[in-house]
């Protein structure tokens, strides 16, 4: 993948809080968080630049890019804090005034026609059998109407922190997507399996609020 469109835009706009929460989440001093942001620049820029491209059809390209940036902070941190620290760094890193603006507008979408027929195209798009770094989704809308879930198989963070020598650490990112759909006020994010802690799938449930 070419350190170019999203990879770049996505440093440039969480860069900074990424190194900021270095401090405000894991109490390292700012002259030690900068220092961590520019070593984290260089891992990024390395683990992006290994990565194959994705699909044009591919949704999921946002959700390794992110991870790519979370893990090269994560690479250049010793000790390694704890799963629980890290995943008030990585909700605090990502929850920034403009990802709260997408998530509104996200939510304003969710449960539309155009909505359901993305989760449609990208389950039947499969393009982890040809992308080990994308995702495999089956698209289940609840049989009373409430909303849907979208059932993972496959996940690119799993592959690319496992292979990072990272994969402890992969439940700090899976808990954003509660944080997420919270700030999307469209719906109650339901989830009972992870792949991540053994589970047969990640269940990602979005019921409509008030349903």
């Amino acid at each position: 993948m070419k350190y170019a469109g999203m990879a770049m835009g996505m440093w440039l706009l969480f860069k900074r809080s990424f190194q900021k929460q270095l401090t405000d989440s894991l109490g390292i001093d700012a002259a030690a968080a900068k220092a961590v942001a520019r070593r984290a620049h260089v891992r990024y820029r390395g683990i992006i630049e290994k990565l194959p491209e994705f699909e044009k059809a591919d949704r999921f390209k946002m959700n390794i890019v992110s991870c790519a940036m979370f893990s090269a902070f994560l690479l250049n941190l010793s000790p390694r804090p704890s799963v629980q620290a890290l995943t008030e760094y990585y909700r605090a890193s990502m929850m920034t005034g403009a990802m709260r603006l997408f998530c509104r507008l996200s939510g304003r979408r969710k449960f539309s026609p155009k909505d359901i027929e993305g989760m449609k195209a990208a389950a039947a798009l499969r393009a982890a059998d040809r992308n080990p770094y994308s995702w495999n989704m089956a698209f289940l809308p609840y049989a009373d109407g409430s909303g849907y879930e979208a059932r993972f198989t496959r996940c690119g963070i799993c592959e690319l922190m496992r292979e990072l020598g990272l994969y402890d650490a992969v439940p700090a990112m899976c808990r954003l997507d509660y944080t997420m759909s919270e700030a999307g006020g469209a719906s109650e994010f339901v989830r009972k399996y992870t792949l991540a802690s053994g589970g047969p799938y990640c269940d990602c449930g979005y019921r409509r609020k008030g349903a």
